[in-house]
């Protein structure tokens, strides 16, 4: 697979709506013309297989700019006409052509959170017509999904859905739904995208188990569980009515995926991927990391307690019960167990390809960090930027090399996270108290 390399060291600029219009085309063929092409396996270089020590250089301002303009434009050609975008079915995974496939609500409310997050909005951007067709494409889907289906879509055997999980579509499009909220758009029709919300949020409770694992999982499904999770807490954020118990299951479900005290980690429904279920548990316990974290830094400035650090003890002196203090602590210790091992190169290092897995498991451990107000994200960023960067395809894109090939895919969620800065206040507003 041909990559390519951007120039270092020019100008800082800042991202918006106004990504596509910065550089003119002139500028941009003189750039590629100039500076040489590396030649790479995507799972080769972000897992480990080759060296990527040093790439945190390619993380400039002037290469995010550069990534994600070719990323949105190669996105906004590859629209189908009902406005929905495809990953394409399991069955046929070497199916590159974004117009070959039938368009699925997981995979098209991936593309509109990217494009959301890029600045655009229903009004303004480059991209807003795109952003309007997809919205529209998920509405229309969700409206008319049977009340006695657990899915939103009849749409089966797609890529994401084998390999994330059956209920998926219901998922990703209830995050987009709240992203939506929490923006407040000029030009939506908010009453029917919070009847849209509520639909995927109960298909959501339905497919959750007692154990707090999601129903019908895929290949990779404790991935499907740990979005779940997010999309249930962002849900709640903007004022959706969620079940509180469920929430509870699914963060420790997620939680009791890793042993903080032997570093142990449950693969079994990661398919044997410990990058998968390390990226789970850092999601599912930020939101109560970060409550144990500020119960103690409040403690600490009233007095209760003299600059103590988190611990059952010292949480349950300031005042939390035995059984709170417990279940706090725990969540405070896996969290940062769990964030350290999902970053070291020993997960990092996989099989000779890469999937849309792993990009999506890229995206959650460092959205969690945000979620904690976790000053690592800082770092996880720059790396894991410079990473993604060097392995863009010359045409604007990112594609898998084994289960979720979608470029479609796989381009939506590494523009979602080289963005991931423009979402700072809504993945705080998740993990508030």
């Amino acid at each position: 697979m041909k990559t390519k390399m951007l120039l270092l060291g020019l100008p800082v600029l800042i991202l918006g709506f106004t990504i596509p219009s910065l550089f003119s085309s002139d500028k941009i063929s003189e750039t590629k013309r100039t500076l040489a092409s590396i030649d790479g396996c995507v799972f080769m270089t972000t897992m480990g297989e080759q060296s990527s020590d040093g790439f945190e250089v390619f993380k400039t301002n002037e290469n995010i700019q550069l990534s994600v303009r070719d990323g949105l434009s190669w996105l906004s050609n590859a629209q189908a006409k009902n406005g929905g975008y495809g990953a394409g079915s399991h069955s046929a995974q070497g199916v590159m052509d974004p117009h070959a496939v039938i368009a699925d609500p997981a995979t098209t409310a991936t593309v509109a959170m990217a494009l959301l997050r890029s600045g655009n909005t229903i009004k303004k951007g480059t991209y807003s017509k795109n952003l309007l067709g997809a919205i529209n494409y998920l509405l229309e889907t969700v409206e008319g999904s049977a009340k006695d289906s657990p899915y939103i879509t009849d749409v089966r055997g797609t890529q994401i859905q084998s390999k994330l999980g059956q209920n998926i579509d219901a998922v990703m499009t209830a995050q987009l739904f709240s992203n939506l909220l929490d923006r407040n758009l000029k030009g939506i029709d908010k009453k029917r995208v919070i009847r849209c919300l509520d639909i995927c949020i109960a298909k959501i409770e339905e497919g959750t188990d007692e154990n707090g694992k999601q129903k019908n999982a895929g290949w990779a499904g404790v991935l499907q569980s740990g979005l779940a999770t997010s999309a249930l807490e962002s849900a709640q954020a903007v004022g959706a009515r969620v079940n509180e118990e469920v929430i509870e299951k699914s963060r420790n479900y997620q939680k009791g995926n890793f042993d903080d005290e032997t570093g142990n980690v449950s693969t079994a429904d990661g398919a044997g991927v410990m990058l998968y279920a390390v990226s789970g548990s850092v999601r599912g316990t930020a939101k109560d990391a970060r409550k144990a974290k500020e119960y103690i830094a409040k403690a600490n400035k009233e007095g209760k307690l003299k600059n103590a650090d988190v611990s059952a003890a010292n949480l349950q002196q300031a005042g939390m019960s035995e059984a709170e203090a417990a279940e706090y602590a725990t969540s405070y210790n896996v969290y940062n167990s769990a964030k350290k091992r999902a970053q070291n190169d020993d997960v990092l290092s996989g099989f000779g390809n890469n999937g849309g897995e792993e990009f999506l498991s890229f995206l959650q451990t460092g959205e969690s960090l945000v979620v904690n107000k976790d000053d690592d994200w800082k770092d996880w960023y720059n790396s894991m930027s410079g990473r993604i960067l060097k392995i863009q395809n010359e045409d604007g894109s990112w594609n898998g090399h084994h289960c979720i090939t979608s470029p479609v895919f796989c381009t939506a969620t590494s523009v979602l996270l080289l963005t991931v800065e423009n979402d700072i206040d809504f993945l705080s507003k998740i993990g508030e108290n």
